[in-house]
């Protein structure tokens, strides 16, 4: 297998268009690779400057797992340290975790931070919705986003072998000039769901909005975590 290290998009694309496959940190394909055969042609952009960006409001896509820090909100920065074991952390990507992942761990946090993605493709650089990411799998340059007034992030335990654990991650957002939004994400099992809900008035009529977007569909389980999470945002209100 050859692997190619673009250091410009040009580069990259140009890889794309040769049919080299995307390799992010590896983990998750390196398995099926032994056991169905290697590709010919590879790409990782961990030679990328575009992808391997970290700030407050951005992450590239091939960043590692263990260098998000606090530079990023607590939901991202919570949700990236619960992620496999320490050696997974330390080749595992945004990129191939979101977009390559079935249990996608860093999606929910991604979704209440209202995340744009950039993605790549063999014709150029575009911004894409996470719906899209999701669905169609593209190259994630990297995610870009807004940052929140507070967030929180819970992952329950989990058996081994079994079902994914539940993960709740929420943010407050104050709009500029604008009124203050809740948003809350939740995995349970594979499936991701989310909704956003009025964030001025109180955590009962927050709470009771929230119940009535895709999130009304969670176990009584699920509400338990979500419910103390969002009065804790919203005590926070005016203090970020």
């Amino acid at each position: 297998m050859l692997l190619r290290l673009p250091t410009s998009v040009a580069e990259a694309q140009e890889c794309l268009a040769e049919g080299a496959v995307p390799v992010g940190g590896a983990t998750l394909v390196w398995a099926t690779w032994q056991r169905d055969g290697f590709p010919g042609l590879a790409m990782s952009l961990r030679e990328l400057p575009e992808a391997n960006v970290l700030g407050p409001q951005t992450v590239g896509g091939a960043v590692i797992l263990c260098r998000i820090d606090a530079r990023v909100p607590d939901v991202l920065r919570l949700a990236a340290a619960t992620v496999g074991t320490g050696a997974v952390r330390r080749t595992a990507t945004v990129g191939g975790n979101i977009a390559g992942s079935t249990l996608r761990c860093l999606l929910p946090a991604a979704l209440v931070l209202d995340a744009r993605a950039t993605v790549l493709e063999a014709d150029g650089v575009r911004e894409a919705g996470l719906a899209e990411v999701v669905a169609k799998r593209p190259v994630l340059i990297g995610l870009r986003w807004r940052t929140p007034t507070a967030s929180a992030y819970r992952k329950l335990p989990g058996e081994a072998g079994g079902a994914p654990p539940l993960v709740v991650a929420s943010a407050l957002h104050a709009g500029p000039g604008g009124p203050h939004r809740v948003r809350v994400a939740v995995r349970d099992g594979y499936e991701v769901l989310s909704g956003t809900a009025p964030g001025d008035a109180g955590a009962g009529e927050a709470l009771e909005a929230l119940r009535g977007t895709a999130l009304g569909e969670l176990p009584t389980a699920a509400w338990d975590v979500v419910r103390p999470q969002v009065v804790g945002l919203l005590e926070r209100r005016g203090t970020g």
